[in-house]
C-alpha cells in the first residue's frame, strides 16, 4: 500500500533543496506573450522559436484536416490509423531533410527511446554526450547496450574511448545538435569524421535545430554544410520551431522499414491526429517558401546574447536562441525568476537534475516574435535583477 508519508518525505526534500516544482496555468498565448493569473507577461520560456504556433495558416490547415478526417486517428498506424495525410507529411519531411525517407513519431521522447532501443542491444555500445537530453539517455538505458557518456563536446576523449571499444557489435554515437539547456552546438563535422574512422552509426537529435539552424532551417547538417547522408539518423520535432506537436526520424528507406517493424514506441502508439499532421505540412511549406522568420530569430538572439555578455552575465558558450543565464544556487534562481515575473517577464528557473548541481539558471528562449522593444526592456530588468541578487560578473 502507498504511504502518504513516503510522498510527504520526498516532496519535503524537494522543497528544502529548492527543487520543488509546480504547474502554472496559462489562460492565453499571444505571440511573444502569455497570460498567467490574469497578468500579461513577455514569454521567454516557449520553444515556439519561429512564432508559428498561432500562425493563421497553420490554424486553417488544422481545421481543414479536422473537417475532412475528424479529430482523432482512432488507432495506431499499423492498425487503421495510417491516413494518406501521414504519408504525405513523411514525403515532405524526407524532401525537406534531403533524405530517402522519414517516419513520424508521436513525440521527440517517443522517437528517441524507440529508435535507440530498436537499433541497439546488449552486445552493442553507445557513445553519448554527457549533456544529451533525457529522452536520449532513457533510450540508451532501454536498449541495454553498453553506455559510455563522454564529457560535453570533448572529441579527444571520445576518440580515446572509440579506440578502446572494438569488441562490441554495433557502435552508435548519439548527440543533441543544439543542447537544450546550454544553447551550444555539437561539433558535428568532428563526430562524423570519428564515426567514419571507427565504424560508428551517427544519430543526431535536431529537436532545437529543426527550423532554426541552417539557411533554410533544415538543421545541423545544413548549418555545417555536411551532406545529409553523412548522418545515419536525423531526429527532429514538430513541437518547437514548427509550432505544432510530434516528431520525425529521417534517413534511409531501410531505416524506415526497420523502425516500422521494431520500434515499440511507434508500433504501440495511436497515430497523431489529423489536425497536427495538417498544421505541420503547412509549417514546412512556410519554411520552404521563405526564411525571413529564421533571419529575424537569429537577429534577435544575437542581440540578446551580445547585450547580456556586455553587461557581464555568465551565459556559457551559447551560440543559439537558447540563452542560459547562470545563477548558481537553486533558491536564488527561483527568486530571480520571481523578480522577473513581478516586472512582466516570464522566464522559469532551471535546476538540477535538469542541469548540473550549482549551475541553476534562467533559460531564455528567444523567438522571432519578440520585438526589439521587448528584448531591450528585458535586458534592463535583468540588469536590475543582477545587481539585486549579486550575480553580475
Amino acid at each position: 500500500m502507498l504511504s502518504p508519508y513516503m510522498f510527504d518525505k520526498t516532496i519535503g526534500g524537494f522543497k528544502k533543496r529548492g527543487l520543488y516544482r509546480v504547474l502554472r496555468t496559462c489562460s492565453q498565448f499571444k505571440s511573444s506573450k502569455l497570460v498567467l493569473d490574469g497578468k500579461e507577461l513577455i514569454n521567454f520560456s516557449s520553444n515556439n522559436y519561429l512564432g508559428l504556433a498561432g500562425d493563421p495558416v497553420l490554424k486553417e490547415a488544422a481545421c481543414k484536416a479536422i473537417e475532412k478526417h475528424g479529430c482523432g486517428s482512432t488507432a495506431s498506424r499499423l492498425m487503421c490509423g495510417n491516413l494518406a495525410l501521414n504519408e504525405e507529411l513523411e514525403r515532405r519531411i524526407a524532401g525537406f531533410k534531403r533524405t530517402e525517407a522519414a517516419l513520424i513519431f508521436s513525440s521527440g521522447y517517443m522517437a528517441n527511446i524507440g529508435v535507440i532501443s530498436a537499433l541497439m542491444g546488449r552486445q552493442d555500445v553507445i557513445f553519448a554526450d554527457k549533456y544529451n537530453h533525457a529522452s536520449l539517455v532513457d533510450g540508451c538505458i532501454l536498449s541495454r547496450a553498453k553506455l559510455i557518456r563522454y564529457p560535453h563536446k570533448d572529441m579527444k576523449y571520445l576518440e580515446q574511448v572509440l579506440k578502446n571499444t572494438g569488441k562490441y557489435g554495433r557502435r552508435l554515437i548519439v548527440t543533441d545538435s543544439v543542447f537544450s539547456m546550454d544553447g551550444d552546438i555539437a561539433p558535428l563535422p568532428e563526430i562524423v569524421k570519428l564515426a567514419n574512422t571507427y565504424g560508428c552509426i551517427v544519430m543526431i537529435d535536431d529537436a532545437h535545430a529543426t527550423g532554426v539552424l541552417g539557411r533554410t532551417g533544415r538543421g545541423s547538417a545544413e548549418y555545417f554544410g555536411i551532406p545529409e547522408e553523412a548522418v545515419d539518423i536525423h531526429m527532429g520535432t514538430f513541437g518547437k520551431a514548427l509550432g505544432s506537436f510530434g516528431a520525425y526520424v529521417a534517413g534511409s528507406k531501410k531505416l524506415r522499414e526497420f523502425l516500422i517493424n521494431k520500434a515499440r514506441s511507434f508500433i504501440f502508439t495511436t497515430a497523431l491526429p489529423p489536425s497536427v499532421i495538417g498544421s505541420v505540412i503547412a509549417a514546412i511549406s512556410i519554411l520552404e517558401m521563405d526564411n525571413t522568420r529564421i533571419k529575424t530569430l537569429n537577429k534577435n538572439a544575437d542581440y540578446f546574447r551580445n547585450q547580456l555578455r556586455k553587461k557581464g552575465f555568465n551565459i556559457l558558450n551559447t551560440e543559439t536562441q537558447i540563452i542560459p543565464l547562470i545563477i548558481g544556487e537553486n533558491n536564488k534562481a527561483i527568486q530571480f525568476s520571481k523578480f522577473l515575473m513581478q516586472n512582466g517577464i516570464f522566464a522559469v528557473p532551471i535546476r538540477p537534475p535538469t542541469v548540473p548541481s550549482y549551475t541553476a539558471r534562467i533559460r531564455f528562449s528567444i523567438t522571432a516574435a519578440h520585438s526589439k522593444e521587448e528584448l531591450g526592456y528585458t535586458i534592463e530588468i535583468i540588469k536590475k535583477a543582477g545587481k539585486k541578487f549579486g550575480i553580475t560578473q
